[in-house]
């Protein structure tokens, strides 16, 4: 085991501005989740794992929740209100049994991708029991308990104000480190974040696509990078339309900017479906006649933006065409390209995966995909894919008709949680290799979970709205989560 000096000092910063936000712990976990490629070790004895900096946050969190004087009583009564958390704790049990017993039972019928015992990238094997069924079951595990030990919290200390100041601070730290990225490459000074990335993984940080640097942030690859923008763009661009939050504008425009200037196809991609939902929004707000000044400011952007590039070609029909050369080469011919060709060729070994394993899958962690769905099904197999479904309704669904029995500023926490739990599966479909939904998934479903059951309690109590709570501080346990 090798330790990251630096790894525990990004913790030591992240816990001491958690701690002034009143909720180290809960922000902590949030705000962490940028440094996709500091890690906190390297564990040689399972495969060369990296685990990555949040882990800590959530390792401590679940003891800190798990220490709590009533905790028993508080778990009775979270499973109580919230039946999918049982859904969730089958899907755990499932994963934990089939990546242990799936690889030995279905040994050498079919054929994975995995990752390289020498690190030199994914290669073809029979399937057989790996470290990735550990490490990828012990991140999914983890991110499931998180998950509980959330709505223990939401439930009974009304963390949602640490919970939206974690986010906000997400959002603020991905898009820092990704214009420190942007201007220490177009100036020359290289990866000026390189210091930070301590994990284990293969480092894609200085490439160019079309001649355009690609941003890769604190991750260690441009469609990580990517991704994530999505995520925080999704979550601000929400919380700036229900509550006109300036500082939710702010980091939605500069990380809008951001997956434009990422050149990473999952992110355009991803654009563009999360596009849909708000063209239909504006659409319908332009035929019910109840627009606003802020959908008006956005169709004016737009329009500005597309009088501008069409002036632009008709004076210089050449100064578009690097532009052109990037979007052909990133997205158009994307599938007929070596790599796009490749990721299609894991995708469709891990269906045959699927099938040659009669639905049941080949355990979590024991082949690699390109897409989070095809993940699921060969990974998990059918049951599998079933209890995931329905995690995904939960949060798809989200607060649906119980937001009228809770406050709007809660109400807009967890729309925009939401919108970012969807934006990650959004983009995971293109290119995720686990069935791992990752801890933002898990953090979404929990708030919406907790929040449903606290709505719920409002109705039948006759309260119309619950007033918004102010601490993540519970006095009665005497713990600061």
């Amino acid at each position: 085991m090798q330790i990251s000096l630096i790894g525990f000092l990004v913790c030591a910063g992240i816990l001491l501005v958690g701690y002034f936000g009143r909720a180290p712990l809960i922000i902590g976990l949030i705000a962490s989740l940028p440094f996709g490629a500091t890690a906190l070790m390297t564990l040689v004895a399972v495969g060369g794992s990296s685990p990555l900096i949040y882990t800590l946050f959530a390792a401590v969190l679940l003891t800190v929740v798990a220490a709590r004087r009533r905790i028993w009583r508080e778990l009775g009564n979270v499973f109580g209100k919230n039946r999918p958390l049982w859904v969730l704790c089958g899907l755990m049990i499932y994963a934990i049994v089939g990546a242990w017993l799936f690889p030995r039972f279905f040994a050498g019928q079919t054929s994975v991708f995995v990752q390289s015992t020498l690190h030199r990238g994914v290669v073809e094997a029979s399937l057989a029991p790996v470290s990735g069924n550990i490490t990828q079951t012990g991140y999914f595990v983890l991110g499931g308990l998180t998950a509980i030990a959330m709505c223990v919290l939401l439930l009974h200390a009304d963390t949602i104000h640490a919970v939206r100041r974690g986010f906000f601070l997400l959002c603020g730290l991905h898009a820092g480190m990704g214009l420190l990225d942007f201007v220490g490459k177009i100036t020359g000074a290289g990866d000026v974040l390189e210091p930070i990335r301590t994990a284990n993984y293969a480092m894609l940080t200085e490439t160019m696509e079309g001649g355009f640097w690609r941003i890769t942030g604190a991750n260690s690859e441009a469609s990580t990078f990517g991704s994530l923008s999505l995520i925080c763009l999704a979550f601000c661009y929400v919380y700036w339309r229900e509550t006109k939050s300036r500082l939710a504008q702010a980091l939605a425009a500069v990380l809008l900017v951001l997956v434009v200037l990422s050149t990473s196809a999952t992110a355009y991609v991803g654009l563009a479906i999360l596009g849909i939902p708000v063209a239909l929004s504006i659409l319908r707000s332009f035929l019910s006649a109840r627009i606003d000044k802020d959908e008006i400011l956005i169709v004016a952007l737009l329009a500005v933006a597309g009088v501008t590039i069409l002036t632009i070609v008709i004076y210089d029909q050449k100064f578009l065409a690097p532009f052109v050369h990037l979007m052909d080469s990133m997205i158009l011919n994307k599938a007929a390209s070596a790599s796009g060709q490749e990721r299609a060729y894991w995708n469709i070994k891990s269906l045959q995966a699927f099938a040659d394993t009669s639905g049941l899958g080949v355990g979590l962690g024991s082949s690699r995909a390109s897409s989070w769905p095809i993940a699921v099904a060969s990974q998990l197999g059918l049951v599998g894919g079933l209890m995931m479904a329905t995690l995904l309704l939960m949060v798809f669904r989200g607060m649906g008709r119980l937001k009228r029995f809770l406050d709007h500023e809660t109400n807009a926490v967890v729309s925009s949680i939401r919108a970012s739990a969807l934006a990650s599966v959004v983009a995971g479909s293109f290119a995720a290799g686990s069935a791992d939904p990752g801890m933002v998934f898990f953090i979404g479903f929990a708030v919406i979970s907790a929040n449903r059951a606290r709505a719920r309690g409002n109705r039948h109590a006759g309260s119309p709205v619950m007033p918004l709570g102010q601490a993540a501080f519970d006095p009665s346990q005497g713990v600061a989560v």
